[in-house]
């Protein structure tokens, strides 16, 4: 019989070949059950692992101030300061007003 390769002889037959082939299909194989697994995990679990990857809102850091805020703040502040000095006015006026009318029920 003519030799054909790793087969010629059968007393000098070489199975590592065949022991490599056997142990990448069992990796290959564990690797796909391992990712199915997962896949069936991630589709159960998909709000848990969205929140990973989500950013989480800044409530402890304090934000820029916003300039129309800021803007809106000064003017109401001005318009109080505004309504307390015309009150004050207000009132030195009327006081002013009795004190001219008692003066003038006096006389």
């Amino acid at each position: 019989m003519g030799g054909y390769g790793v087969m010629a002889n059968e007393e000098s037959v070489d199975y590592s070949v065949h022991e490599a082939w056997n142990e990448a299909t069992n990796v290959y194989l564990l690797v796909i059950l391992v990712s199915f697994a997962l896949l069936m995990y991630a589709r159960k679990n998909k709000r848990k692992i969205m929140r990973i990857f989500t950013m989480p809102p800044t409530v402890a850091a304090t934000p820029e101030p916003n300039f129309y805020d800021s803007l809106q703040k000064v003017r109401l502040r001005q318009q109080l300061e505004m309504y307390s000095i015309a009150r004050k006015f207000d009132q030195q006026h009327q006081q002013a007003q009795a004190q001219e009318s008692v003066q003038l029920s006096m006389e």
